[in-house]
């Protein structure tokens, strides 16, 4: 085959814009830090970075639900550990209130301070968070104790399972039941001691057994959300285990080898400069002489 000018002419000049092509996806994966700009420059790596990044965004979106669930449980901790002050305190004056040293304005004094305890504890049942009742069961926007000028106290709670949704097919109920919390029972045992005292009866053992048999219960139902919390925690670790590996598999697939990419663009420069050299000499002389 006989080879003349113009191909010679034209192989460079093809081989040329190639070379100016490779440099330039080089430089555009240096300046981006992707392997990609678009789907069409590799399908299979577009493909595998859509099904990590959607798996990264469910995981983002569980660890937004772990906030929601330790948001409630740490309010919850928090609003029993006020609530079993209170109970404490209602029983230590119980016992005192039965000596016989006591007169009719101690006892009267104690009924006070039992009154206000039990205020407190209608407070502590009604508290909210994000204007969301938390021991309501679902029923977040309505108060589950409501207590009239006469301090009378009427609990409404539902015991329904609030549950937040903390990994794919599970659920995690993040509430307490305020039934065995702070329920109707307890309120009306502490209104009785109340009203004897008042009427200046010393004779509390009974009261006293129903408010230790209702604490009992108080501090199982705080055990359990204890037992709780800490399944949430152990589930906190797991999903951030998962986003880690999540976050360096979409790495791996789309960030490029930085070391690599710059190597590649030393050696495809030190190639390009070396044929831009013998191209033009070889155009520039057949030109000349085609000119002269």
């Amino acid at each position: 085959m006989r080879v003349t000018q113009s191909m010679i002419a034209s192989h460079s000049l093809r081989n040329i814009s190639q070379s100016y092509g490779r440099i330039s996806a080089s430089l555009e994966q240096m300046s981006s830090g992707k392997k990609i700009s678009k789907p069409s420059d590799d399908p299979v790596i577009a493909q595998r970075g859509m099904y990590y990044r959607a798996n990264l965004n469910e995981i983002t979106q569980y660890n937004r639900n772990l906030s929601e669930a330790f948001l409630w449980m740490d309010n919850s901790e928090a609003a029993m550990e006020q609530a079993n002050s209170n109970l404490q305190r209602i029983r230590e004056l119980v016992v005192q209130a039965s000596s016989d040293t006591n007169t009719v304005e101690d006892r009267l004094a104690i009924a006070k301070e039992i009154d206000q305890l039990k205020a407190d504890l209608v407070e502590v049942a009604n508290t909210k968070v994000s204007e969301r009742y938390m021991f309501n069961g679902t029923n977040v926007t309505e108060p589950p104790v409501a207590i009239d000028d006469a301090g009378n106290v009427t609990v409404t709670a539902a015991d329904t399972a609030y549950l937040v949704e903390v990994s794919r097919g599970s659920q995690l109920k993040v509430n307490a039941n305020l039934n065995a919390l702070l329920g109707q029972g307890l309120f009306d045992t502490i209104s009785e001691i109340s009203a004897e005292l008042t009427g200046n009866d010393t004779d509390l053992d009974a009261l006293l057994a129903d408010l230790d048999g209702h604490m009992s219960a108080f501090s199982a139902e705080r055990s359990d959300l204890g037992a709780r919390y800490n399944r949430l925690e152990l589930l906190e670790s797991r999903i951030q285990y998962q986003e880690d590996l999540s976050a360096k598999a979409l790495s791996d697939n789309e960030d490029i080898d930085l070391e690599k990419i710059i190597t590649d663009y030393s050696n495809q420069k030190a190639v390009h400069e070396a044929a831009l050299t013998v191209g033009s000499n070889l155009i520039q002389r057949s030109l000349v002489d085609f000119l002269r």
